[in-house]
């Protein structure tokens, strides 16, 4: 799954695809081994959601002074330096899995520092899309990147690492490190410096840099309006999803594989979305793109609430992929045509930051609502916010408003350089994401 020629999308952007793919495989192996394995040494359901609220408190801590770094550095070198930093943790706790070592309290450390490293190769790799691909094919690389994230993280991760888990409990962390050192070395293979542009100075203290990027994001209507509606819903999202493993194995009776293959079904759908969502975006509009989506939430939550059927929650999970694909494309697609590129890593940052938000608190709101009221408490809990902030925001997404936003000034013009110092060459969940 390679973008074609025809498309605009050259080799610079290949190699970019390529190691977010081969990044999302290894990170989707983590991400279906972590709660296996903080099940088999414990059935406390707050110890269980304890390590996604792990994995996503890093992105509260250090999402902002990450951005600034973004916007300070060559980001391609960074994220390089970040993937193999994220190798030797990551072989750490291999190494303890496979010695009999290895405790929660390790898994959580390891969780909360490849997650910090996810901050800035996340932030990174998203701000050099516009410097590679030209503006007009914004939808369509955040669609192949989103697809590539997808088959690797979704379709072929979730199954292997509950199958890799039940062979041998440290190989799904061991697959993991030799991926983040392929995403390096595919990294290491595009040409050029991707500083940030000229606008950006490392002179000013870091409390000036993060002002400058929050006070951009919270003035920009349409992109304020989307960072914190997800963020919300995410309190609820995740709160359901960090018991996921639970609900797969007590109510809808799945085993390791299975709980996997429940995973996939969502990536499959997800996939669906990132093939064709640049058209169908283009169809229907942005506007009914969200709407349309914020209703697929509700449904979700109510789904997981009252079914004990594999397959209707398989199902509901597919169509709750679709939208997520199509919200990633709109949000990241708008963010990266509506902001200055010198500004590009701390508003995603800012961004990614209240999405973690409510990433991070809705882990550990799933653990204290099952511990205390069944469950199925977050999923009920779920479906009643969730149909409140649909109700609340409907009338935000107009399409006067949208098609403003689409209008607006370019961020800049295609793949000319948000770069300086060209080298050799002619001429960005796991942590969270939009979704």
């Amino acid at each position: 799954m390679t973008p074609g020629v025809g498309e605009q999308l050259d080799g610079r952007f290949g190699r970019l695809w390529a190691a977010a793919t081969t990044s999302a495989l290894g990170s989707g192996l983590t991400t279906v081994a972590a709660p296996l394995l903080v099940a088999s040494l414990t059935d406390d359901p707050v110890v269980v959601s304890g390590a996604f609220a792990t994995a996503w408190l890093p992105w509260l801590l250090f999402a902002l002074p990450g951005g600034v770094l973004v916007d300070r550095i060559d980001r391609r070198r960074l994220m390089i330096v970040v993937d193999w930093l994220r190798v030797v943790a990551l072989l750490v706790l291999g190494g303890c899995v496979v010695t009999g070592l290895a405790t929660v309290a390790l898994l959580y450390a390891v969780l909360f520092l490849v997650n910090t490293g996810e901050i800035v190769v996340r932030s990174a790799s998203q701000a050099m899309v516009p410097a590679v691909v030209p503006r007009s094919r914004l939808e369509r690389a955040n669609g192949w990147l989103a697809g590539g994230t997808t088959v690797a993280q979704g379709m072929i991760a979730n199954p292997l690492g509950g199958l890799l888990f039940v062979l041998a409990a440290s190989s799904p962390f061991l697959v993991n490190a030799v991926a983040y050192g392929l995403s390096a070395l595919f990294l290491a293979g595009i040409a050029g410096t991707y500083r940030p542009g000229p606008g950006t100075t490392g002179a000013r203290s870091v409390r000036t840099d993060l002002a400058e990027g929050l006070r951009w994001l919270a003035g920009h209507r349409l992109l304020r309006t989307m960072a914190v509606l997800i963020g919300l819903l995410n309190v609820t999202l995740t709160a359901a999803f960090a018991l996921l493993v639970l609900l797969a194995r007590d109510r809808l009776g799945l085993d390791s594989v299975g709980y996997g293959a429940l995973l996939a079904c969502m990536a499959v759908g997800s996939l669906g979305g990132a093939l064709v969502g640049d058209r169908l975006i283009a169809a229907v509009g942005a506007t009914w793109t969200i709407r349309v989506g914020l209703l697929t939430e509700v449904a979700l939550h109510l789904t997981l609430a009252v079914s004990t059927d594999a397959y209707v929650v398989g199902g509901a999970l597919t169509l709750f992929g679709v939208h997520g694909a199509l919200w990633g494309i709109v949000a990241s697609s708008l963010r990266q045509r509506l902001t200055p590129p010198e500004l590009l890593g701390r508003v995603g940052s800012a961004n990614l930051f209240v999405v973690a938000g409510g990433n991070c608190v809705g882990a550990l709101l799933g653990g204290v609502l099952v511990a205390r009221f069944g469950l199925t408490a977050p999923y009920w809990v779920g479906f009643v916010v969730a149909a409140l902030v649909t109700a609340a925001t409907w009338r935000v997404f107009d399409r006067a408003t949208v098609a403003e936003a689409y209008a607006g000034p370019a961020s800049g013009d295609g793949p000319g350089p948000v770069v300086v110092e060209s080298v050799g060459r002619p001429q960005d969940p796991v942590g969270p994401n939009d979704r």
